[in-house]
């Protein structure tokens, strides 16, 4: 049996390789989450668990400054309190999900009413997933992780 062999040269490899270099280094970089209102200690709790796993974290307390930074750092997750000062949450997973520059960004939200029709209310302003507090650190994990992709 004659196994037959391919010399490959650097220019072949070059043109195999079609990314630009700013998509290499985007590619590289871990996925951002943007954690907005909930409590302070919430938001840190939360912060923590997803640094440790290798996210870039976001934190704010209101939902103004969270808006900017969704509109500004495009994450690709939005973790949110449902009461925030300037924006609550449904006003900012409204406003989110109604500009084309942040439509596809999916929010979960995290609110201390275990109520269906909260979690429907939820949806219908786009919100992609609702967390009853308190939350369970590793369900939170399982949840930011179905939602990315990994």
């Amino acid at each position: 049996m004659q196994i037959s062999t391919t010399a490959l040269t650097f220019s072949d490899a070059e043109a195999a390789l079609s990314w630009p270099m700013d998509d290499w280094s985007a590619a590289l970089e871990p996925p951002t989450v943007l954690i907005a209102g909930a409590g302070e200690d919430v938001r840190d709790r939360i912060g923590n668990r997803l640094r440790a796993a290798g996210y870039r974290v976001l934190v704010t307390s209101d939902g103004r400054t969270a808006m900017s930074l969704a509109v500004g750092e495009l994450p690709q997750l939005v973790l949110l309190g449902m009461g925030m000062p300037g924006l609550d949450g449904l006003g900012f997973c409204y406003e989110l999900h109604s500009s084309p520059q942040t439509a596809d960004i999916p929010v979960i939200l995290i609110s201390g009413r275990d109520e269906p029709a909260d979690m429907d209310l939820a949806r219908v302003v786009g919100a992609e997933d609702y967390l009853p507090e308190p939350l369970d650190p590793k369900e939170l994990l399982l949840r930011v992780q179905r939602l990315l992709g990994h």
